[in-house]
């Protein structure tokens, strides 16, 4: 198997304690207005993919979401919800003139709905004087801040507000330049407060050692100087707002840090020592976890069967069966990871072989899989192909796990439909039949990858989604591997369970792959297994069921 993951930037009776649940009974109804500029095709659609993914973290609270383009914003909307959030991705989108008034008499009435603006288009609020935005709020918007200047070969990093401090710890925005072009998102909404405004979270330009807030609050009326879901990652901004959506919305769970495990990539060539080493040290612990199988076994090109095709159903894959058979009472708990995790007798991209190619996508040509079209009839025909061979060897999945995190939109809805949970990051798209090129007569559509801190009860395509959101750890194993060439440790691994520790009910989970522990690849694998999770049980995680994450 080729000894490889992906990482999104977007993983028996146990006698654990539980706190007591806590219970929301009357859903938030909450309004969320993205732009949607005519003028630009390029970027037309990405408003939309930022307010898919505010939809998805409102979805760990009993709510309920509208998505509404911010120009088809009619009079008295924001009256019919609880929250109303805006989401400011396009510079000068002209905002609506209702909205804009709607906005101004909540702020000034008894009993105002929550609105929350997000980065941009702010000043044609505060800069009209016919709203008294500054005098009524106590928040004057100044301008947008972006680079300290140009980057170039002699300044390559110029600096930018880039920092955000939260419960202590700093939030690093991403920012890479590689000659020709910026990746980062370095713009930001500069504002100052003063009463009955409140600064609660504050942003540093880590160049010029001066800082701005980054969070502002008066009244029910919040400002967010950027948009928290560009270049997400583990220790960065986008915890806040995760947090933060528990005060916005008014549903404070309890501080609650809870461990989840999965063992990943988990095929018909899996060893049973390595599996079995890994069961034992779970249940020494009585530690549940999960295991990523997956049911039918393919290498369409003998890629690594010296040019024989092999194909191994689970009824004949011997170390699978006996792998699965010592753990489930022990405290293994099975998820569907894939039906073969490839992609008929192609390379997907890398050699046809199950574990190493992506299934439910074609990511070669960055398309769906020609063989879905605009059904998910193709998608539920090979989740119930997976299923029913692990039916036939008397093994139930409790949950799904798309290969390498990526189905199209029409396989996601499949597997809801055969699946009561997900347990994964999950990339999300601007339509159902995605074009991520476009055209000069059609706008591009935008895929985004998203994991999540804390449980989703019901996201963008309406699944329950179990989280991971540390990662997982690897090797340089170029010699073996040349796709395998970086590092990513036990303490970068560590370091993100500290950061997530910052949202009340974050998880620390994160996923290993059982070959770590072979001798021919010459790693500590199973020492830096162990380690993080000693470390992560010293931070406060309590190791939970996976199959039995409800909120």
């Amino acid at each position: 198997m080729k000894l490889r993951s992906i990482l999104l930037a977007l993983f028996a009776a146990i006698f654990i304690w539980q706190p007591a649940a806590w219970s929301q009974t009357v859903p938030v109804k909450t309004l969320v207005l993205y732009d949607e500029p005519a003028q630009d095709n390029s970027f037309k659609k990405l408003g939309l993919s930022y307010a898919i993914m505010l939809r998805n973290l409102i979805g760990h609270f009993n709510s309920t979401v509208d998505l509404v383009p911010v120009q088809n914003y009619t009079p008295g909307k924001l009256n019919n919800y609880s929250a109303t959030f805006y989401m400011g991705s396009y510079y000068d989108n002209p905002v609506p003139a209702s909205f804009l008034a709607d906005v101004n008499t909540n702020y000034k009435s008894t009993s105002p709905k929550t609105v929350v603006w997000f980065k941009y288009n702010l000043w044609q609020l505060a800069w009209n004087g016919a709203y008294q935005f500054t005098p009524t709020t106590g928040i004057t918007f100044l301008d947008i801040k972006g680079l300290n200047a140009v980057p170039s070969s002699a300044n390559p990093a110029p600096g930018f507000y880039d920092t955000v401090t939260y419960k202590g710890n700093p939030m690093v925005k991403y920012y890479q330049y590689n000659g020709s072009t910026v990746q980062a998102d370095p713009e930001m909404g500069a504002t100052t407060v003063a009463a009955p405004a409140q600064a609660l979270v504050s942003i540093t330009n880590s160049k010029s050692n001066t800082t701005l807030p980054y969070v502002v609050k008066s009244g029910a009326f919040w400002y967010f100087a950027d948009l928290p879901f560009s270049y997400i990652g583990p220790r960065d901004r986008y915890l806040v707002l995760a947090d933060m959506l528990h005060d916005i919305l008014g549903v404070n769970h309890a501080e609650d840090h809870r461990g989840l495990v999965r063992f990943e990539d988990v095929g018909a060539l899996v060893t049973v020592a390595s599996m079995r080493t890994l069961t034992d040290y779970m249940f020494s612990k009585r530690i549940p976890f999960a295991i990523a199988a997956i049911p039918h076994y393919m290498d369409p090109l003998g890629a690594y069967n010296g040019g024989v095709a092999q194909s191994v159903p689970m009824s004949q894959a011997s170390n699978l069966n006996r792998a699965l058979t010592y753990a489930i009472p022990r405290g293994g708990q099975i998820v569907m990871h894939g039906y073969t995790h490839q992609y008929g007798n192609r390379k997907n991209p890398h050699t046809g072989v199950s574990g190493d190619d992506f299934e439910f996508w074609n990511i070669v040509q960055n398309t769906p899989v020609a063989e879905e079209g605009s059904s998910t009839a193709w998608a539920v025909a090979r989740l119930r192909a997976g299923k029913q061979q692990m039916a036939a060897q008397g093994y139930a999945p409790f949950a799904w796990e798309a290969p390498h995190y990526q189905s199209s939109p029409m396989s996601i809805r499949a597997a809801k439909q055969e699946f009561a949970k997900t347990y994964q990051r999950v990339v999300y798209y601007t339509s159902d039949l995605p074009d991520l090129v476009g055209s000069a007569s059609k706008p591009r559509d935008f895929a985004v990858g998203q994991f999540f801190p804390y449980f989703i009860k019901q996201d963008y395509y309406g699944q329950q989604i179990v989280p991971e959101n540390l990662g997982n750890i690897e090797y340089n194993i170029c010699s073996v591997d040349p796709s395998s060439c970086f590092d990513y440790t036990w303490q970068d691994l560590e370091l993100n369970a500290k950061y997530a520790l910052v949202v009340r009910d974050g998880f620390g989970s994160f996923f290993f792959h059982p070959f770590w522990l072979e001798p021919t690849l010459g790693t500590p694998g199973y020492a830096d297994f162990q380690k993080l999770m000693n470390s992560m049980t010293t931070m406060g995680y309590r190791w939970v069921s996976p199959k039995d994450v409800t909120q």
